[in-house]
């Protein structure tokens, strides 16, 4: 199984607008691999400006925020490269798309890392932070889980989340249960 490392990733359309969008990246030997679902804005935009911003951050609010609907995070240029990175990132990596292998699910863009920078320091693992991760993953998958599944990790993510969790680990874990819910709920 190939490593995958779970990112911020910024994109830009053809007019320059930004778009934000957890994604987990596949390791591709020295590069990376950004595998889109079909239909996506971030599979529109790499088509359209084949670079993107790799955002490595602890941040799990961001996560949960692009999941529901709260995709505005501040964002800086990062020199003449066009697409900006996070503010909210420890690091960054620019890549750039060498080829596409598609795929009617998951188009993987084959990209080429061009340039690393670290911003902040890594202050350490946090078993929240990598629940509220989890529990992202699971809500980006609703529709494609059986929903006794999806209750059975939240009943775990839960665990974790009260033990260890901090006030932005909170915030984010009732966004996306928020979310969860809602699904459940319908229209």
């Amino acid at each position: 199984m190939p490593m995958i490392r779970e990112t911020i990733v910024a994109t830009v359309d053809a007019s320059g607008q930004s778009h934000l969008a957890p994604l987990g990246l596949i390791r591709d030997g020295e590069g990376w691999i950004i595998a889109p679902f079909h239909p996506s804005k971030t599979l529109d935009n790499l088509r359209a400006v084949p670079f993107a911003t790799a955002n490595y951050t602890d941040d799990v609010r961001i996560f949960a925020g692009c999941l529901t609907g709260r995709s505005t995070w501040p964002l800086i240029q990062a020199g003449d490269f066009p697409v900006p990175r996070l503010v909210a990132a420890l690091s960054h990596a620019r890549l750039a798309v060498l080829h596409v292998e598609e795929h009617d699910q998951r188009p993987r863009f084959h990209c080429k890392l061009l340039h690393l920078a670290q911003h902040q320091p890594f202050e350490g693992m946090n078993r929240a932070k990598a629940a509220v991760v989890e529990l992202a993953i699971l809500t980006s998958r609703l529709s494609m889980l059986p929903r006794e599944k999806v209750e059975a990790e939240i009943a775990y993510i839960k665990i974790v989340i009260e033990k260890t969790a901090g006030p932005e680990e909170l915030e984010a874990f009732g966004w996306l249960m928020e979310k969860v819910e809602g699904f459940y709920r319908g229209p």
